[in-house]
């Protein structure tokens, strides 16, 4: 699919990924397979670096890293309700200039665009169409025309024996403009048009890079070894497919999916079976493949697709800057980390864009402790990838618009980070951290989270679901964590005890502008069986209104104690703040501020 007349604004074709949820993606290796028989687990030499023949993807997905060209923002249809604003925020992939856009950052008019229907987020952008650039061949079906927004939107089917091997179903409008995009009122649709037809006659339609593949597939399934059918008759296989009415969105041939095309039913190169297997016959005198179809497996939650960002290693090469005169500088890479040491992360970034070598040595995780993205409005997939070749110690994403998808896809590829900072988000991003691993976590802000009550920190605190049975200690997620922050989350004592259970380890609790917590959570935290009563350096509870004078000399039980704000507590007299910092749990307090106790350590 080239763009010879697009200039430079043409996209480059980007490398589609796994769906994750279709039967060829949840299902495991054959083993028989060309590609199976070559992998290293089943004893092959792993030249071929291809998947098997039965799980190549029959819908893929873009890149996690996919951008529109023209604004570049990420999809944004999770963030619209109406259909047709989501078809405009979401990013759409041509397939003839293989530019990735979103359909409203077009300023195309009345236009038409050509959606395909098997494929997500694929279709003919309505410039190439207004060009004449599409792959319509002649006798394909009518094309039903939507208007979104100013541009207009058009679905197509293609005929069976063209480039788009499309499975030859009559559609009407509305069974065939729902099926990529379902609510929508038919009333909003045009009527048909008819095929366009030239002056000179129809011209012979150039093979597709699509046809080119699978006339390569047909080629190499016919060195395959035979495989013997075990069915009985397959002549009246045709018939028996049409009546039962099996989509081919099930079960698709294996060349097919990898380029997410679809044969088309009753054709020659497909018969399925009355034994209940679908056998496909790449060409004339080729061997017969065949395959159990069997029940389909159970529908598995929805999976991010795996794009790899690989950290670059702690000490890349070159070892020394090379100049253009063919020597290399005097100092080492070491001298010149310590330089960059000394530099922010705006400066590290000019950094590099000075040459290559620098651009590779300021990746250096050393150089990026800690990176904050925090009040951005939108996170970008560019960004993403960013924190996790840098592999910072900390992060804070506070008050940002994170994703579950984006912080879940973040966390399992930042093993080492210790703090992470989320105040201000949504529970629904943050729940990510239920099942995501945090080893080295040791620092935890949730301030400030919007719905956060007992079920839900239950969900965080407890252990996660796969623990094996019959272990003597159930570890839960936040196990090594030193320091957590909880500010403003309507917590009540059941969550602390929770706390006290599943997170021993605390130094530092932050409890400030809870509502629920009182003089019986003061006892909880206090308690000859607390944890946290050896281990309590830091405490807060500003703001707590229910906490009153009788609670005071609970916190003489902590020995550890250095900093106790009870700042803003209704309830709680300035006298009896400074009694306590006169005796101190053991020890005496100073007070800089009202209702603030401080210890020099």
């Amino acid at each position: 699919m080239s763009s010879s007349s697009r200039g430079p604004g043409a996209g480059a074709r980007r490398r589609r990924t796994r769906c994750r949820r279709c039967r060829a993606c949840v299902r495991t290796e054959c083993g028989d397979c060309h590609f199976c028989r070559d992998m290293k687990k089943f004893g092959g030499p792993g030249r071929m670096k291809q998947s098997c023949l039965l799980r190549q993807c029959t819908a893929p997905v873009l890149p996690h890293t996919a951008v529109c060209l023209l604004c570049g923002e990420a999809g944004k249809e999770d963030t619209v309700e109406g259909e047709e604003e989501k078809f405009g925020l979401s990013l759409m992939e041509c397939t003839i200039c293989n530019e990735i856009v979103h359909p409203g950052c077009l300023k195309m008019g009345k236009a038409e665009g050509v959606i395909n229907a098997e494929i997500p987020n694929c279709w003919e952008c309505p410039r190439c169409t207004q060009e004449g650039r599409t792959s319509k061949v002649k006798g394909g079906r009518e094309r039903h025309l939507k208007k979104v927004g100013g541009d207009a939107c058009l679905l197509r089917g293609s005929d069976p024996g063209g480039p788009g091997l499309l499975p030859p179903r009559v559609l009407n409008p509305s069974q065939a403009f729902s099926s990529c995009h379902p609510g929508l009122p038919p009333e909003n649709w045009e009527k048909p048009k008819p095929p366009l037809a030239s002056a000179e006659g129809p011209a012979a339609p150039s093979p597709s890079p699509q046809r080119e593949k699978l006339e390569r597939f047909k080629r190499m399934c016919q060195l395959l070894e035979r495989v013997p059918d075990t069915s009985s008759s397959s002549s009246d296989s045709d018939s028996d497919s049409d009546s039962s009415g099996t989509s081919l969105s099930e079960e698709e041939a294996p060349g097919e999916a990898r380029n997410g095309r679809r044969p088309a039913r009753g054709s020659s190169g497909e018969k399925e079976n009355r034994g209940g297997r679908r056998a496909v016959r790449p060409g004339s005198g080729g061997p017969l493949l065949s395959w159990p179809l069997g029940p389909a497996p159970p529908p598995r939650p929805p999976q991010l697709e795996r794009h790899v960002v690989r950290p670059p290693p702690r000490s890349p090469e070159p070892d020394t800057l090379p100049l253009a005169a063919g020597s290399d500088h005097p100092l080492p890479r070491a001298a010149w980390l310590r330089v960059f040491q000394h530099l922010g992360p705006r400066e590290l970034c000019i950094c590099m864009r000075v040459c290559r070598t620098w651009s590779r040595w300021c990746y250096d995780k050393r150089l990026w402790p800690r990176m904050d993205l925090s009040r951005r409005k939108s996170l970008t997939p560019p960004m993403l990838s960013g924190v996790v070749r840098r592999q910072p110690r900390a992060l804070d994403l506070s008050w940002t618009g994170v994703s579950k998808k984006q912080l879940m896809w973040l966390l399992n590829r930042l093993q080492g980070l210790q703090e992470l900072v989320l105040s201000g988000c949504s529970w629904l991003s943050v729940s990510a951290l239920g099942s995501a691993p945090l080893p080295a976590l040791r620092l935890l802000d949730l301030r400030w989270i919007e719905d956060v009550k007992d079920s839900q920190l239950r969900e965080l605190l407890l252990p996660p679901p796969d623990t094996k049975p019959g272990q003597t200690e159930s570890r839960g997620r936040l196990q090594g964590v030193a320091e957590l922050r909880l500010a403003g989350l309507e917590l009540t004592d059941a969550s602390l005890r929770l706390l006290l259970r599943h997170a021993p380890q605390l130094s530092a609790l932050d409890l400030s502008h809870c509502a629920h917590v009182g003089d019986p959570s003061v006892h909880l935290l206090t308690a000859p069986t607390s944890p946290l009563r050896e281990t309590l350096v830091h405490l807060n509870l500003a703001g707590c209104h229910r906490l009153t004078d009788h609670c005071l000399p609970l916190f003489r039980r902590c020995p550890r104690l250095r900093r106790l704000d009870l700042r803003s507590c209704r309830q709680l007299s300035p006298e009896a703040c400074a009694r306590l910092a006169a005796a101190g749990p053991p020890g005496p307090f100073r007070c800089p501020e009202e209702k603030l106790l401080l210890k020099d350590s």
